[in-house]
Parts: C-alpha cells; structure tokens; sequence
C-alpha cells in the first residue's frame, strides 16, 4: 500500500529495509584456472593447476598452489576438479581461494565402521581402485579385500588387486578366490619387474588402498621415485604395520596417469552401500536378479532367488554366485 506524502505521521516511520531481488544466476567461474586438490592439509589445499583448460595462463599452468575454500562450499577432498581464483602464481606466502568444486565423476566412499551413519570420502574423480595386499607378515585378509571391492563397486571403479611379497607365500589360493568375479590380479615381490602394473595404472587416475605393513609405500616409491613415502615394519607381536602415510595425496606417474597413495587403514565401513549398489556392477547378475521375488536380497537363505535357479539351469556358474554372495556377506563382517 503506498503511502501518502502529506500523512503526518509518515516522518515517524522506521525505513523500509532495501533488498536486492533474489535471482536464479549463478556465478560463472568457467574462465578461472582449472586444478585438481592433490593433497588436504587443516584447511588448507594444495592444488596442482590443470594444463590446457579455458582460463589458464600458460605461466600458471602445471604449478602447485595452496588454497583456502571460499565459505559458500561445503566440503573439499583429495581428488576434487576446482576453479581458482586470487592468485595462483605459487609465489611464496601467496594464497589462492577454490571458487568452484566441479561436479564429481565418481566418489569413494567408507565409513569408520559399519555403525558409523557418517560417510567419509576418501578421493574423488578417480577410475580405479587398487588393492594391495601381501600374501604373508602381515598375512592376506580376504575379507578386508572383499570389502575394499564392495566400495569400488559402490563408487563405478574398476577394481585390481595387487598381491605383494610373493617371496614369502603363494598366490594360487587368493587368484582363485578373486577369478570368479573377474578382478584382474598381478603378482610381485621384491625386485619384481613392475611393466605389468605401470600398463595397468597408464592414463588413469588409480587409488591405491591397503593395510598397513603390505608394502604399499614401498610400491608407490617404486613407481614414482620422487615420492619419498615413509615405509615401515611388521610387528612380530602383533603382526601389523604401523602407519607410515598420514594423509591421501595424488601423485603423478612417469609415464602418464596419476595414483592416489591413501593412509593405511585396518578397517572399512561399509555402512553406506546397499545390496542393490553391488549388484548392479554385475551385470550379468544383474540380469538375473530381475526375476527375483520382491524383497530378495539375493543371499542363500533368500527363498526362490532367480540366482540358485540360474545355477541350476546351467546359466550361471556355481563359483560366480559364491563368490558373489561372499563379496554380500563381506558387508557384515570386518
């Protein structure tokens, strides 16, 4: 209602508070300098400047920065694809600001444990996730490898074991446990010829994930020499290692393609996958499952499974399914 100028008492009235319309614009960040989080560090980020991307001075391209976020995103993890702006010369005592997080290709995920309501993002935007397990000191825990496959399903990675220290035991009983669900698995132990794992981490982004005293580190130093990742020993009380990386940091390979070395962990929560996350990276089961009764969460106690009917039809093979159905229960054990 508008007001009249000769009211007498309009000169006693609080000001009407201006706002500014709200709009559905956003921001456009497309011209700032692309880079990619390689590290987090107590609120700080360093950010490797992408080359070749809408924005980039070829002077800027290919430093490492460090960045604060600004206050209107929410959360940043290793992995991330980010737009930068202040300044990014990497000068000494200079702070760039991550104006954008880019949209997220893939995320993996764990939680502490499988109680544990809380997500936490372990990397973003990587393609393959690698296991690295030894076959003795400490020995294999297939279940713990289970688990990690369970997360690489979850997150659309494709998975690949790599079983350390064949010096000290064989790897005939893990390759078999691993071959029915069609994860690749390569074989090394000290002074191993590494053409094999460089062709299979070549041009992709890979996570590198394993408990710790598996050699890891050691495999990480080997195939980017430069990293100077800390490396320990087996207990002989207990039998594990000691934590030797305390941060997840995204390090370039040689030959072209990234790895992600992430800290050691003795456990993976897997609170946040649901069955139906796992069964679709099998498509072929995936398939099958479309004439599963309603409610069947595909496990050997569920009756009428289109999965067992498979089997005995001759569609299915019978080490398909129990490797499947142990990559299930794998959910609800640590």
């Amino acid at each position: 209602m508008s007001r009249r100028d000769d009211d007498e008492h309009a000169r006693f009235e609080r000001p009407r508070r201006r706002t500014r319309p709200r709009t559905k614009e956003r921001p456009d960040y497309s011209s700032l300098p692309l880079g990619r989080v390689v590290t987090v560090d107590r609120g700080r980020y360093t950010v490797q400047v992408e080359e070749g991307q809408a924005g980039d001075d070829p002077a800027e391209a290919g430093v490492t920065v460090t960045a604060a976020k600004a206050r209107s995103i929410r959360g940043v993890v290793v992995g991330d694809l980010v737009r930068l702006d202040g300044d990014v010369s990497a000068d000494e005592g200079t702070l760039a600001r991550i104006a954008e997080v880019l949209p997220r290709t893939t995320v993996l995920r764990r939680t502490a444990d499988d109680d544990d309501p809380i997500e936490r993002i372990v990397v973003a935007n990587a393609d393959q996730l690698v296991v690295v397990t030894a076959l003795a000191d400490p020995p294999p825990r297939p279940a713990l490898v289970d688990r990690c496959l369970v997360a690489a399903y979850d997150a659309g990675m494709d998975p690949l074991v790599i079983l350390t220290k064949s010096d000290l035991a064989s790897p005939e009983e893990m390759i078999a446990a691993l071959t029915p669900l069609d994860v690749p698995v390569l074989v090394i132990g000290p002074g191993a010829d590494l053409t094999a794992v460089r062709a299979r981490l070549a041009g992709r982004t890979s996570v590198l994930l394993g408990h710790s005293g598996v050699g890891k580190s050691t495999l990480v130093n080997q195939l980017v020499p430069d990293a100077f990742r800390s490396t320990s020993h087996v207990n002989a009380v207990t039998g594990r290692g000691r934590h030797t990386s305390t941060s997840a940091i995204v390090l370039d390979l040689p030959g072209g393609g990234r790895i992600v070395d992430t800290p050691g962990f003795r456990s993976f929560g897997l609170a946040h996958v649901e069955v139906d996350d796992i069964v679709r990276a099998f498509t072929d089961l995936h398939a099958l499952t479309r004439d599963c009764p309603r409610g069947c969460h595909h496990g050997g106690d569920d009756p009428e499974c289109a999965l067992d009917a498979a089997v005995a039809d001759g569609r299915l093979a019978p080490a398909r399914l129990a490797s499947f159905r142990r990559i299930l229960e794998s959910r609800e054990q640590v």
